[in-house]
């Protein structure tokens, strides 16, 4: 397998005077799932937009298939984002477009192939989900984990080489958090793709990834497999993993004193 299929080094982000991200450097291989968790506000997201050319960084490069993203024009970008897939939070289905025309968008978008071999790489892809026979309903006939399914179909219909999941498992019941995270394990291992998936859900992230990384303060706190990251003593990654309020990742937004912004100080 290819190393080091994408890097981000020395990544600085920030909107305003607002710092996101602070010297992140960060390498992703074909074939292996790597999970970004962190509390809300850590740039998580903000990672995979800068990776999809959303967002440009202050500092710092991101070079995806050997390409940098930043460097690109508007037409090259486009075509190098065809080698990424996508998986929204929610899943982010066009509601007027059916199952089977949800999964064909992208097909019927980014390639020039006959209608009859797109009907049959629909059908494949809804099939590897469980869901062909779902292919002719509208996305309100879904339930919440069959829509997720649909998504997750469609975000692999062109075999991308990067797949990033933005939080799969939310608002999944266990029968569908647990199949969503098994068919993103088995699609990393059958197609060989660089898997990102940035979750609050640890102990499903940690039961598919191969690393992880642990954003806080705009840095990378800490990083390895989900067992050192559980073995690890480190106060940050024990509060994260426990859910503790008291420690050394901060509730509160950074900003003036309460006292001073009441102006109850002489």
């Amino acid at each position: 397998m290819t190393r080091d299929f994408l890097v981000l080094d020395r990544i600085r982000f920030g909107y305003r005077d607002r710092e996101i991200l602070s010297d992140v450097s960060l390498r992703f291989e074909r074939g292996r799932v790597v999970a970004l968790i962190g509390g809300s506000g850590s740039g998580k997201t903000t990672i995979l937009r800068l990776i999809g050319g959303q967002l440009r960084p202050r500092q710092g490069t991101v070079v995806f298939d050997g390409h940098n993203v930043h460097e690109l024009g508007h037409e090259a970008l486009f075509t190098l984002r065809r080698k990424m897939g996508m998986l929204y939070q929610f899943g982010a289905l066009f509601t007027d477009l059916n199952a089977f025309e949800n999964v064909a968008f992208p097909l019927r978008e980014h390639t020039d192939l006959p209608e009859s071999m797109i009907r049959d790489l629909v059908l494949m892809k809804l099939e590897a989900v469980g869901l062909r026979g779902a292919a002719g309903l509208d996305i309100s006939q879904l339930s919440g984990g069959m829509a997720r399914r649909v998504a997750l179909a469609r975000s692999i219909a062109l075999d991308p080489p990067l797949v990033m999941y933005d939080e799969p498992f939310t608002g999944l019941d266990p029968v569908a958090l647990a199949t969503i995270a098994k068919l993103i394990r088995r699609f990393t291992d059958a197609l060989g793709c660089a898997s990102i998936i940035v979750s609050h859900d640890i102990d499903e992230a940690f039961a598919i990834a191969d690393h992880v990384y642990l954003l806080s303060g705009g840095q990378i706190a800490a990083q390895g497999t989900p067992a050192e990251m559980r073995a690890s003593t480190d106060p940050k990654v024990r509060q994260f993993l426990a859910g503790g309020i008291d420690g050394p990742i901060a509730f509160h937004y950074q900003g003036r004193a309460l006292a001073d912004e009441l102006g109850l100080r002489p």
